[in-house]
């Protein structure tokens, strides 16, 4: 081993020496590659150049002010590519054997500045040009996939990223097995860009500009290929396309990724992908495509593609804020929202998928309040086609509907925005309004049940009270209504003898023990006539067993077999609107209303 070539430059090492000290160590590899006689000695020259120019991307690491390191920096890259351009490197062997090292070496020294990165870029060309498309890909793969924690910066992946295109045009055989491997370890690393990026700055542009390329790319082998090659790869564009609008979503700030190329870039590829708004907001069409390009199997590359059901949802969310976008996705917003209208079905699909947008939490709060917008322009049907089906069966979809009603509950609750827990509400009211009786009855008990949040399960209830009140609106007075009548009418009165139910389920909690009452609530709770429930042990609880203390928490205190009396700490919002609840009953009974 040359001592030469292995002590490492100090910060203070000239930019002419380190440039000298460079060209001899490219002399000597070639010399040694070219001759093939000591294969482990040309091994480890290339190890000592790779050790000696990470010496110095290192350097800068530590000092990113140094601006003599950054002109080293530069003049580093600038003979590399000299280098590997020169008309004296004629042998192949020369220019396969760096191309395992040097485009990651040149990759770091592009996190040095914006001319450093041109240079890297242009030397990661150059080995595209010169190398195997099939070597190139493994080597490009295998630079983005195991970055050093120093360099996962933009910058780092940018040159690296630019490789893609033309290797991916390049390669004749087995086009689809090729890109179908590259794709899962560009997505990876597009995802950790963004996740660990602090701020939303021109870089991340940058970096999607160059994922649009690689999709370009993609599009350009799909137009070479025929069958079923052709359909896979296309239905693996599409599924790409998906994820890097959620990425961008999350790492452009909306209103500039809203207006910029990217965008319409993006829509453009829908309708050669076979792509439809509807199928995307409904999640159709995204299911066809896994099932296309994945199959069985295929978990590895499912798991690339985690965020595509939000891409869907954020492609639609985008033509409806943009004319300009929809056009370019040969999409039309007023036929779309017309036939979620007209389709109790298709609009749950819809809102089912909108979850995605309110839950994730690494999106702009603008594009959630587009989200909620749309969803309010879907949930007003047309009356004419309102289906009378409240006996139909649609219990399979109350998964859907109340996973999608517990995303609204999480933009009521944090939201930061008035307007927009207030657009949300609304649509929480509608979506609810949307369900046939029994089902909404069921969806409400599910969500009072699971809830954590004593607030919101007191909103609940004030929604079921609401449903009371306009069910005895609508029913004549009992004492105009005969026997005979009122045993055929007990459809009519759902509501009344099924929030009941809701009110036991918070005063008798299922885990048992008593339930958290709040102080003076002797007037709320009487005895009920003629109604056998289930509640009629509290009012049994004496005034003076529910105390209040100095820290204004509230503790309840109930005699159980043991006579001993346990206490705990509660939240008790949620009691008193069940306590409402059943007094309002109570009052509408009395008067003859139910």
């Amino acid at each position: 081993m040359d001592p030469e070539t292995t002590d490492l430059p100090t910060p203070c090492t000239s930019s002419a020496a380190v440039v000298d000290r460079l060209r001899r160590s490219l002399s000597s590899c070639s010399q040694l590659i070219q001759t093939g006689v000591d294969f482990h000695k040309s091994e480890q020259s290339l190890s000592d150049l790779v050790l000696f120019l990470n010496s110095i991307s290192d350097s800068f690491v530590r000092e990113p002010e140094n601006q003599d390191l950054e002109n080293a920096s530069f003049q580093i890259l600038t003979e590399i590519r000299l280098f590997i351009t020169s008309s004296s490197v004629d042998q192949q062997a020369v220019i396969d054997a760096l191309s395992f090292e040097l485009p990651k070496t040149a990759a770091r020294f592009a996190c040095v500045s914006p001319r450093c990165m041109e240079v890297a870029q242009s030397i990661v060309d150059c080995f595209t040009d010169k190398c195997s498309p099939r070597d190139m890909l493994s080597i490009l793969c295998e630079a983005i996939g195991s970055p050093r924690d120093a360099f996962t910066v933009p910058s780092y992946f940018a040159p690296l990223l630019s490789g893609f295109p033309k290797v991916f045009v390049s390669i004749r055989r087995r086009q689809f097995e090729q890109v179908k491997a590259a794709v899962p370890v560009i997505l990876n690393a597009l995802k950790a860009i963004v996740l660990d990026s602090d701020d939303k700055d021109a870089d991340l542009g940058d970096i999607f500009h160059k994922a649009n390329c690689i999709a370009d790319s993609m599009k350009a082998v799909c137009l070479e290929l025929e069958g079923k090659d052709n359909e896979k790869l296309c239905a693996l564009l599409g599924l790409f396309v998906l994820q890097i609008t959620a990425l961008a979503s999350m790492g452009i700030e909306y209103r500039l990724a809203h207006s910029s190329p990217l965008v319409l870039k993006l829509s453009h590829f829908l309708q050669s992908c076979g792509l439809s708004y509807l199928g995307l907001i409904m999640g159709t069409d995204v299911e066809k495509l896994l099932g296309i390009a994945v199959g069985d199997g295929g978990d590895d590359l499912v798991g690339c593609f985690s965020d595509i059901w939000l891409g869907a949802s954020i492609l639609v969310i985008w033509g409806y804020k943009s004319n300009e976008v929809a056009l370019a996705a040969g999409a039309d917003l007023v036929a779309l929202k017309d036939e979620l209208q007209s389709s109790r079905i298709k609009r749950w699909h819809a809102v089912g998928m909108l979850k995605h947008v309110l839950l994730c939490l690494y999106l702009p709060l603008e594009l959630k309040k587009d989200a909620i917008n749309f969803l309010l322009s879907i949930m007003y049907p047309k009356l004419s086609q309102m289906p009378n089906d409240e006996n139909e069966d649609y219990s399979t979809y109350m998964p859907t509907l109340c996973s999608a009603l517990q995303a609204i509950q999480v933009v009521i609750m944090y939201a930061t925005d008035v307007i927009l827990r207030k657009n949300a509400f609304a649509a929480f009211k509608e979506l609810l309004a949307d369900c046939p009786t029994s089902l909404r009855f069921d969806i409400l008990r599910a969500l009072i049940k699971d809830g954590d949040s004593s607030s919101m399960i007191a909103v609940l209830l004030d929604c079921v009270r609401e449903e009371v009140r306009l069910e005895s609106s609508k029913s004549p007075p009992a004492s105009k209504v005969s026997k005979a009548e009122s045993e055929g009418s007990q459809g009519t009165i759902f509501w009344s003898s099924s929030a009941l139910e809701l009110v036991e389920l918070v005063l008798r909690p299922p885990g048992g023990g008593p339930p958290s009452l709040p102080e003076h609530s002797d007037a709320v709770l009487q005895n009920r006539p003629n109604q056998s429930t289930n509640i009629h042990w509290l009012i049994m609880l004496p005034s003076n067993s529910v105390h209040k203390v100095h820290d204004q928490k509230y503790f309840y205190a109930t005699c159980q077999k043991s006579d001993q009396i346990h206490f705990s700490c509660f939240s008790f919002m949620q009691v008193l609107s069940a306590l409402n609840l059943y007094r309002f009953i109570l009052i509408k009974e009395s008067t003859g209303q139910i």
